[in-house]
C-alpha cells in the first residue's frame, strides 16, 4: 500500500515543536504535525477547584477547541451553541494524560489549565493536543520552581500520544485526516517515556480488528511516542 504522503507505514508526519510562542502564557508550545497544527498554552491559577480545597494536592485540566476554519469547511465557535460532546470527551482525555505526568501533591495550591486550539487540522488534533499541551505544562512547572513558588519538579514521567490504525488492510502510524476517515481501524495511544501505556482508544470502523493487528498498532506507537519524546525532550534541553 502506498500511503497518501508518501510515507512508510511506520513513519511518523513532520514534527515541529515551536515555544515560548504565546509571551503572557505561563508555558506555550505550537506543534505541528504535518499540516495539524495545535496552539498549546499553560495558565498558572494560584488556587484549586472547590472540591480539592485543603485535600494538599494541585489539579491539571485541560480545554479543546477549533478555530472556525481549521477544517475544509467552516464551523460555528463553539461558544455561540456549547460545547460538542466530541469536544468534552478530548479535553477530559487530554487532562486525564496530562495528570498522568505530574506528582499533584507538589503543585499544592496551584491549578494548571491547559489550552489546546486547533489552528489547522489533518488528522490527529487530540494527540497533537497531549504531545504539545504536555511541553507547555512543563515549561509552567519549571516557571513555578524558578519563581520558589514550588520546591521540586513536579514532573514525574514525560508524556506523548499518537494515532494508528489499520487502512487497507495495514497498520499505519500517525493517520492524517484522509487515512483517518477511510480506516477499518483507528486508535489513539498516550504513552510515557518509559513505554507504559496511560490511555488506550481503539475502535474498528468497519468489522473488527485481530489481537495481531493490535499489537501490531501498539509497537507502531511504541515507536511513534520514542520519536515524540525524544523532540519533547530536545526542546526543553533535558538530557
Amino acid at each position: 500500500m502506498t500511503r497518501p504522503s508518501g510515507r512508510q507505514a511506520d513513519e511518523l508526519r513532520n514534527i515541529e515543536l515551536t515555544i515560548h510562542v504565546n509571551k503572557h502564557a505561563e508555558g506555550s508550545c505550537l506543534i505541528k504535525c504535518g499540516d495539524t497544527h495545535v496552539m498549546c498554552t499553560a495558565t498558572i491559577e494560584e488556587k484549586v477547584p472547590m472540591w480539592l480545597r485543603n485535600s494538599g494536592q494541585g489539579w491539571v485540566t485541560a480545554e479543546y477547541g477549533m478555530l472556525p476554519r481549521a477544517t475544509g469547511i467552516r464551523t460555528d465557535r463553539e461558544a455561540k451553541k456549547g460545547q460538542s460532546g466530541r469536544t468534552q470527551e478530548i479535553q477530559r482525555l487530554i487532562g486525564r494524560a496530562l495528570r498522568a505526568g505530574i506528582n499533584l501533591r507538589t503543585i499544592d495550591g496551584f491549578n494548571i489549565k491547559i489550552d489546546c486550539d486547533v489552528i489547522q487540522a489533518d488528522g490527529g488534533t487530540r494527540t497533537a493536543s497531549i504531545t504539545g499541551g504536555f511541553v507547555a505544562l512543563y515549561l509552567a512547572c519549571q516557571k513555578l520552581l524558578a519563581q520558589g513558588k514550588i520546591k521540586t519538579m513536579p514532573i514525574t514521567r514525560m508524556i506523548a500520544a499518537i494515532s494508528c490504525g489499520v487502512v487497507q488492510g495495514i497498520p499505519v502510524l500517525d493517520l492524517d485526516y484522509i487515512e483517518d476517515s477511510n480506516a477499518g481501524t483507528d486508535s489513539n495511544f498516550v504513552m510515557t517515556d518509559k513505554g507504559t501505556l496511560i490511555e488506550i482508544q481503539g475502535t474498528a470502523e468497519h468489522g473488527e480488528f485481530t489481537p495481531t493487528e493490535f499489537q501490531k498498532l501498539m509497537e507502531l506507537a511504541q515507536k511513534g511516542i520514542t520519536e515524540l519524546i525524544e523532540k519533547q525532550k530536545n526542546i526543553l534541553n533535558i538530557q
